[in-house]
């Protein structure tokens, strides 16, 4: 058997941390692509404004309370605990000029088909903990709304 030189050894234990660092990064964005993907669909419940409903497609959030609604994307940064949610705010009604472009930065958690949101209102930074937000949204996942594809049958 060939003995290796100094050098090849250095090599090989570069290639084997390389390794390791890199199976090691891709944790981060695969729990985040799962956080991600558990937030999909629709919800309902209760939020700061009274009965809401949640629809999630993609990094899409439509908020809706009422009459009123926002749209907005969002991402997920890596590596919060509690689990983050930035969302930066597209159109709404009524017609804000303030709120768009504003970022919403909220904590979330998913347990028993509940989604949970919570943020301080008007801040800059999400809430440390679900008990200190000044608002909260606690939703469950609902099966969406199929509209009828058919005309109605006239006799």
């Amino acid at each position: 058997m060939k003995k290796a030189t100094n050098g090849q050894s250095l090599l090989g234990a570069l290639a084997l941390s390389l390794a390791a660092l890199f199976t090691a990064c891709q944790s981060t964005p695969t729990r985040t692509a799962a956080e991600l993907k558990r937030l999909q669909g629709d919800w309902e419940g209760e939020g700061a404004g009274g009965k809401c409903s949640i629809t999630i497609t993609g990094n899409s959030l439509h908020y809706r309370a009422g009459t009123n609604w926002h749209e907005t994307t969002f991402r997920l940064p890596a590596s919060t605990d509690p689990q983050q949610l930035h969302a930066t705010i597209k159109d709404c009604w009524p017609p804000s000029k303030d709120a768009i472009g504003k970022v919403v930065f909220a904590i979330f958690k998913i347990e028993d088909g509940t989604l949970t949101l919570a943020a301080y209102d008007m801040s800059d930074e999400p809430p440390k903990t679900f008990a200190s937000a000044t608002s909260r949204y606690v939703v469950k996942k609902v099966q969406p709304q199929k509209k009828n594809a058919e005309p109605p049958k006239t006799k």
